[in-house]
């Protein structure tokens, strides 16, 4: 048997599990590098996945609270958009990816984990990223701290 170890894991299992939504009350609590949150534009804000898929793995959220893409205002989807090509700029320039996967998840059947507010996902991708650990025991393995990630890549926002 195999064990990996992600002492980290405990205070996340521990913690109380708040309700709300992560995109409206993270960006309320200004503790920017406690919460991860990158960078703050007038309708969206950029924030490190807390559970990512991949190193530097991104999102983009809108302050406004919806789930429905429609819905947002021309000047929040410029933005967001905005944000997204920002984000591939810094994300190059500080871990060197080889490609990415872009994408909004919109509701349970698609895979939203959050489905109540809208939010786009930025995964840095590297040849050799996917390797049997997800295949053959449905876990992933990310080489590195949130933490260091999140200064890493502040400093290009």
């Amino acid at each position: 048997m195999k064990h990996l170890w992600a002492p980290w894991r405990m205070e996340y299992i521990l913690k109380e599990k708040k309700e709300g939504c992560i995109f409206c009350e993270k960006p309320k609590e200004n503790q920017d590098k406690k919460n991860y949150i990158l960078y703050r534009g007038n309708f969206c804000f950029i924030i490190l996945n807390a559970f990512p898929y991949n190193n530097g793995h991104l999102m983009i959220a809108s302050y406004s609270h919806t789930k429905n893409f429609e819905e947002l205002n021309n000047n929040t989807l410029i933005e967001l958009m905005s944000l997204c090509q920002k984000s591939i700029t810094v994300l190059k320039e500080r871990m060197d990816p080889q490609g990415f996967n872009i994408g909004i998840n919109m509701g349970k059947f698609a895979g939203a984990g959050i489905l109540e507010h809208v939010h786009l996902h930025i995964v840095p991708r590297w040849e050799g990223d996917t390797n049997f650990m997800p295949v053959i025991s449905d876990t992933r393995v990310i080489p590195q701290y949130l933490s260091e990630t999140y200064d890493l890549l502040k400093t290009g926002f």
